[in-house]
């Protein structure tokens, strides 16, 4: 369980952020050295791609990365902090489409139409590789794990609507999001259980399609049932398989 420190506020384990390596290592959040490293590819071999990467921030939290229509050049992969799409509609109300965190690339949705079909705004101060689309395209023709690393990064990007999909309640789909997150840090190395949730409960509830009170009542239903503890942003999950059991509808067979 979390411990308090004297003012007894939650107590969580810090966020590690990202290095850039060494000579024969990736960074620690690159989001291509785990398909990379599956086949035997390791920094030295991939010095054609490590030219293609741009170094860009650091961006302070509500800056612009790209904006909705500016033409398609790059992909960004977030090295450290965290970044929420979105896009507004014709009554200019802002819809929140995803967040991403390290090791997660945004901007893979507009490879076409060619140009950016939303905004991408950093949640926190924000860092990123930026990698040149057209040279990595042609680098991916003669490398199979970095052309195979792209499909998959694209087909998981289609199959981030899951959460939501369907006819849920408000529990499973905040339990779903929350163990989501977990999977998700959980696979770049961060801690599982204790995690700072960048996003605010406006946009968690304008992502889930749920009213900002109801994503407060569930959080706070969600701390009375020992499912959690929650101070302020600073999280932490009690009961993981719990959460998981609640929002299994929603979840990929592999994040059980």
């Amino acid at each position: 369980m979390p411990s308090k420190n004297s003012a007894g506020r939650l107590h969580l384990v810090p966020t590690p952020i990202a290095d850039d390596g060494d000579a024969t290592h990736f960074c620690t959040t690159c989001a291509f050295s785990d398909a990379c490293i599956a086949v035997g590819y390791g920094k030295p071999e991939l010095a054609e791609l490590h030219c293609l990467v741009e170094h860009v921030g650091p961006f302070q939290a509500g800056e612009h990365v790209f904006r909705t229509g500016d033409p398609f050049r790059a992909i960004y992969a977030v090295r450290e902090g965290s970044v929420k799409t979105r896009l507004f509609d014709r009554e200019g109300n802002e819809q929140v489409l995803g967040f991403y965190l390290p090791g997660e690339v945004v901007g893979l949705n507009a490879i076409y139409p060619d140009h950016f079909p939303c905004d991408a705004v950093a949640l926190e101060n924000t860092k990123f590789c930026r990698f040149s689309f057209p040279a990595m395209s042609a680098l991916a023709t003669r490398m199979p794990a970095v052309q195979q690393h792209m499909f998959r990064l694209i087909s998981k990007e289609l199959g981030a609507v899951s959460l939501l999909a369907g006819d849920h309640s408000a529990d499973e789909r905040m339990a779903a999001f929350l163990i989501d997150l977990s999977v998700r840090y959980a696979a770049r190395g961060f801690s599982a259980t204790r995690f700072h949730l960048s996003m605010s409960r406006g946009d968690i509830a304008n992502y889930l399609r749920l009213a900002a009170e109801t994503v407060s009542r569930v959080l706070s239903r969600f701390r009375a049932q020992k499912l959690i503890e929650i101070d302020g942003r600073e999280l932490a999950l009690l009961d993981p398989d719990g959460l998981r059991e609640l929002g299994a509808s929603l979840l990929p067979d592999q994040a059980g």
